[in-house]
């Protein structure tokens, strides 16, 4: 399945919730996309998250419906993290 990086942008300082993260999982599965990991920036106000989807569409959909925003989304070939070192 196709990985994306999806790039989110929030005004403020974002404060995840479990009930929230519940929520959002919901979503995913009933689009079938699938989250792998996020990354939060240092002012909790940018993450940056790995996801497989059939398409980008199904990820601006989940985002969509979660009321999270999908600023920037790419879709990667391959995570090695053993690639560069």
């Amino acid at each position: 399945m196709p990985l994306f990086l999806i790039e989110r942008n929030y005004a403020e300082r974002l404060d995840v919730t479990a009930e929230g993260v519940r929520e959002i999982t919901e979503i995913n599965q009933d689009i079938g996309v699938h989250w792998l990991f996020s990354f939060l920036s240092a002012d909790k106000k940018k993450t940056y998250c790995l996801y497989e989807a059939s398409d980008s569409e199904a990820i601006r959909e989940a985002a969509r419906r979660a009321g999270v925003p999908a600023d920037v989304i790419v879709e990667v070939s391959e995570i090695n993290p053993t690639a560069f070192a």
